[in-house]
């Protein structure tokens, strides 16, 4: 993002300008939690993003550094998406966000559960947690070859 498209110099604000709407981090959760990887995937979500929006986080995403995309190994003719390094940067503020919705919101027993193992040890889970999202990110790069251009297919 360039400072002549910035509304501010606030980081708060440059930061909504790249994950701030509903369907940016609801792709970040899935890459991190429900394990989602392709378009077909995240179309699937429960939350029913059309094919438009989708296709235009996920270019917005990867223009950013916060998603890759490489080409499926199982299928050439689709892509894999996965985190990068700044993307895995995100969980401690989805973790919160997750905190937030737990003491304020009904959330599923399954969800306050996880939540109670970050509660007993959020540094440590984080860590963890993000130490395993970057391996897979690494081994991704490793089985694949180079990063396709394509800004949404399959």
């Amino acid at each position: 993002m360039t400072s002549a498209s910035r509304r501010s110099d606030c980081p708060i604000s440059m930061s909504l300008d790249i994950w701030g709407d509903k369907w940016t981090l609801l792709i970040v959760r899935d890459l991190m939690f429900e394990g989602k990887k392709t378009y077909g995937q995240f179309l699937s979500s429960d939350e029913g993003i059309a094919t438009n929006i989708l296709a235009a986080r996920l270019k917005l995403l990867k223009d950013q550094g916060i998603i890759r995309s490489v080409s499926n190994p199982a299928n050439r003719s689709s892509v894999i998406y996965h985190l990068t390094e700044k993307g895995v940067d995100l969980l401690p503020l989805i973790l919160e966000i997750h905190l937030w919705a737990e003491k304020h919101l009904p959330v599923s027993d399954e969800i306050r559960r996880t939540l109670k193992t970050v509660k007993s040890d959020k540094t440590g889970f984080i860590q963890n947690f993000a130490d395993r999202l970057n391996e897979e990110s690494r081994q991704l790069n490793q089985e694949t070859a180079s990063p396709t251009t394509s800004s949404g297919e399959n």
